[in-house]
């Protein structure tokens, strides 16, 4: 493993992401107990955003690494977020991975926290030296992240509701207005069912298991609700 990561030369046009900005401190054997700041520099070609860790002067070392240059992204072949770290030509070419998390939320346009599905620690690069998956306990990334499985920035319940739950094949909803869609989530945070909004749902070809409802108004506020299928 190259032990030497070093900052990348951001372009000046990044400042206007600057407000989007996320906090993270973990993998203090590598990294020391030290916060690193990523700014959002720019969206991928599917909309997701990108995190580059700022300042990207050189100025905050590293633990006897050299400098620190981090970057959170979407990987579209993997179907997951990514944590990387340069591997030193400032490029982010040939980046080393040092976590991953695919069960966050494939839906949401920023990454997960760290208590959001699971942030796995690559040990194949850092040869088992952060201690493990990231946790509550052992880091904090803060920010513009998402901290529920659907990343919704707000919730709004309401006199809406749904039955019977849980349920074999349909279930009826009640209490909505202005709906436009709905969207069924599994419990890994992937989406598997979207349509029109209806207020009886057959949902005989879904798998037992825990699921989230999310219903879509016309004017985008956003309804969630859990339910079981039998």
């Amino acid at each position: 493993m190259k032990k030497i990561f070093s900052f990348l030369t951001v372009a000046a046009g990044t400042f206007f992401f600057a407000q989007s900005t996320i906090n993270f401190n973990g993998c203090h054997n590598l990294f020391e107990n030290q916060d690193f700041i990523f700014t959002q520099t720019g969206v991928s070609t599917n909309n997701k955003k990108i995190y580059i860790t700022t300042p990207v002067n050189g100025d905050q070392e590293c633990g006897g690494l050299g400098t620190c240059e981090f970057k959170i992204e979407w990987n579209t072949t993997q179907n997951r977020w990514e944590f990387l770290a340069d591997s030193g030509n400032g490029d982010f070419v040939n980046p080393y991975l040092i976590y991953y998390n695919s069960t966050g939320n494939s839906s949401a346009l920023n990454p997960p926290s760290n208590t959001v599905g699971t942030w796995v620690e690559n040990v194949a690069i850092t040869e088992g030296a952060c201690g493990g998956n990231l946790t509550d306990t052992n880091s904090t990334i803060s920010g513009d992240v998402h901290t529920s499985i659907l990343g919704a920035t707000a919730v709004k319940k309401g006199k809406i509701q749904m039955f019977p739950n849980p349920v074999s094949d349909f279930m009826t909803i009640t209490g909505v207005s202005n709906a436009s869609s709905l969207q069924i989530f599994n419990s890994g945070g992937q989406l598997v069912k979207s349509l029109d909004f209806t207020t009886k749902l057959n949902l005989s070809s879904l798998k037992s298991g825990l699921y989230i409802l999310k219903v879509i108004s016309s004017d985008s506020t956003t309804t969630e609700l859990k339910f079981i299928k039998k």
